[in-house]
């Protein structure tokens, strides 16, 4: 049953719908029935599978005007590089514009009201859990890096769910501690947010800004 949904829906997405709504429901639908599916799928299920990561792909979806749908877009894919992992479903410049859109997404996070806010959430959430992160520093993404560090440090607020400011410290742990070489636009980075952070001195963002200050700090003290 799960397995004609996938190929339903996959039919579908190839050819995108012209409503907004309809196509967000569309993704919704995608997104949700992707999470039932389990990592080393069955061979039957990865010939399912295959034409949807195809389709998701696509500049259509993918380059998006609206940027709701591209969150939703990305939400899918993240989904789907959890059930591939630790194999990328993506060519290495497919991964870096996936990224790119990731980092740009999280640039809403300071509104917590707004539809993708959940989807970004849950995007971080599974990067920090099969820790896609590290992807991005064997691509070489040293220029996204730094930019997600820079929107995790600046756009945090105290309002942020637990689950979020978890996810941003494991992301931000893992590039830190994982890599060899951390690059020094990244560290240089870091601690010029750190710096500014530190001479603003608003309560509301205070505790949850300094959570992820002192993860920062932690890790580049051990470089």
């Amino acid at each position: 049953e799960l397995e004609k949904q996938l190929k339903e829906a996959g039919n579908r997405l190839h050819n995108p719908l012209s409503s907004i709504d309809d196509l967000l429901t569309l993704l919704d639908e995608v997104e949700n029935l992707l999470a039932y599916v389990e990592q080393v799928p069955s061979k039957s299920m990865r010939d399912v599978l295959f034409p949807l990561v195809k389709a998701l792909i696509n500049n259509k979806l993918l380059r998006h005007a609206e940027m709701d749908v591209n969150v939703s877009v990305v939400s899918c894919i993240i989904e789907i590089t959890r059930i591939t992992a630790p194999d990328a479903p993506y060519k290495d410049e497919q991964m870096r514009e996936i990224f790119q859109l990731i980092v740009v997404a999280c640039e809403n996070m300071s509104h917590v009201s707004t539809r993708s806010y959940k989807k970004v959430t849950s995007i971080l959430d599974t990067i920090a859990k099969v820790k896609l992160c590290l992807v991005m520093l064997d691509l070489e993404c040293d220029a996204l890096v730094v930019e997600m560090f820079q929107n995790f440090l600046k756009m945090i607020r105290s309002n942020h769910p637990p689950a979020a400011l978890s996810a941003m410290e494991t992301i931000m742990s893992l590039v830190i501690n994982e890599s060899k070489d951390i690059s020094l636009d990244l560290l240089s980075s870091l601690f010029a947010i750190v710096r500014k952070a530190n001479q603003n001195h608003r309560l509301e963002i205070l505790n949850a800004r300094s959570r992820l200050q002192t993860t920062a700090k932690k890790g580049c003290s051990n470089l």
